[in-house]
């Protein structure tokens, strides 16, 4: 390890003890690797990708020294209870879909067919007005 590689790493164990402690010195004091970084003068990814570890650390430090839980595990959270609702709507729609699905087709085979029990009495041809033009003739 090299001593710049140290450095961070030792600025970051001092970044998280600051923000743990809420005396946060650069950034907003919110217990995010955002934060982190920005107060440990580091960027963002360096955390990220080479002190994957020191990430691991803080949040995990997060969970047992405070009552907080991570900001990102706040909006996982939320969306994840978004998607579910939206998942229960969606099952509830196409079991509603479904069953339209059912009647419209009995409907359509009932007036394809016209074999099917007459839902509405035929009307005797004196009783049909001038302008009225049936859909089929009348079976009689």
């Amino acid at each position: 390890m090299n001593q710049q590689h140290q450095d961070e790493r030792t600025r970051i164990h001092e970044a998280m003890d600051r923000l743990l402690a809420g005396e946060a010195t650069v950034s907003n004091g919110s217990l995010t690797v955002k934060a982190l970084a920005e107060d440990a003068g580091v960027h963002r990814m360096a955390l990220l990708k080479r002190h994957v570890d020191l990430k691991n650390e803080f949040y995990g430090r997060v969970r047992s020294e405070t009552t907080q839980v991570p900001e990102s595990e706040k909006r996982l959270r939320q969306t994840v209870t978004k998607l579910k609702k939206t998942v229960s709507n969606q099952k509830t729609e196409i079991d509603d879909l479904r069953h339209q699905v059912t009647l419209l087709a009995m409907a359509s085979a009932v007036l394809v067919d016209g074999q099917g029990p007459s839902l509405v009495p035929d009307p005797s041809p004196t009783d049909t007005p001038d302008n009225v033009i049936p859909f089929r003739p009348p079976t009689r």
